[in-house]
């Protein structure tokens, strides 16, 4: 086995039972669907992941249930506001509100996007920023100030765009100099993968094989919608597609079985359906765990 893959684990770590491990699959903490992940059968899922500027300070019947399902589940936080890579600086408040909620949830993974979504006000989205040296300066300067007020490593996600205002360099050594000056983590949104390489026109299998893997902690996996053959657009409101489940196997290939969340945020369909897709999750890091085992055993 090759050092830099890490062992697949198959179940809930009974030294730390509120941290999902290796092998597991989650589903986004929606609104919409909470009723649905109230009554689902123990197995269906592993972990729930939720973004805590949605769930801060949130009291009443959804409080109730948040604090229910986070003592039959670990979570996962997965940032939207942050802006790391924006000019305005960064909120120590909330960063401080964020660390008081991961440590009364005992949540043992926060992620952002390496993006930027404001200046002085909030807009909404996720901006793509500029990959040149002063961009690489600039945001992990501020991914280190985070992680000193969380107390805690922060996972960055690769995320999807459509024009970036100036490329000094690609996406990848961007996203690896970004990874290397923050010395922090990455979050592997396997669909956001495939849809740049569309859009820009670049391989990626080779962006794959290109990451550091000891970086690499975590996945999304997601729906697309094809706008037509060179151009794809990321909306997690579909079904996952199928040369998305073959990047998302290359990926276990190259990086190990990490935690995998199938994002949904819209358009949802029957629950059981979201329930199939877990399975084909789960089918791919059965895979690659078999795989994993006979590379071991010679």
């Amino acid at each position: 086995m090759p050092p830099s893959i890490r062992p697949c684990n198959i179940a809930l770590s009974a030294q730390a039972p509120r941290q999902p491990v290796s092998a597991a699959v989650g589903l986004g903490l929606r609104r919409a669907l909470l009723d649905s992940l109230n009554t689902a059968p123990a197995g269906a899922f592993d972990f729930l992941e939720l973004a805590p500027e949605n769930w801060i300070g949130i009291g009443g019947a959804h409080g109730a249930a948040l604090r229910a399902l986070a003592e039959r589940y670990p979570l996962s936080c997965h940032g939207l506001s942050l802006s790391l890579g924006g000019p305005a600086p960064l909120d120590l408040g909330f960063l401080r509100e964020v660390r008081q909620f991961l440590d009364r949830f005992n949540v043992p993974l926060y992620s952002e996007h390496l993006s930027y979504c404001g200046d002085d006000g909030h807009l909404y989205d996720l901006l793509p920023l500029p990959f040149t040296e002063e961009a690489v300066r600039h945001v992990a300067a501020r991914i280190r100030q985070a992680q000193d007020v969380l107390g805690r490593r922060l996972a960055v996600e690769n995320v999807s765009y459509y024009a970036a205002p100036r490329q000094d360099m690609d996406e990848l050594a961007f996203t690896n100099a970004v990874l290397a000056e923050a010395d922090c983590d990455l979050l592997l949104d396997v669909n956001n993968l495939y849809v740049n390489s569309v859009n820009h026109g670049f391989e990626p299998q080779a962006f794959l094989a290109g990451l550091p893997p000891e970086r690499v902690v975590a996945m999304h996996v997601a729906g697309h919608y094809d706008q037509s053959d060179s151009l794809k657009i990321d909306t997690h409101g579909a079904p996952v597609k199928p040369l998305v489940w073959d990047l998302l196997a290359r990926a276990y290939q190259l990086f190990g079985v990490q935690p995998t969340l199938l994002e949904r945020d819209f358009n949802f369909p029957p629950f059981a359906e979201l329930l199939g897709e877990l399975d084909s999750i789960r089918q791919l890091q059965a895979d690659a765990c078999q795989a994993q085992g006979r590379l071991a055993h010679g």
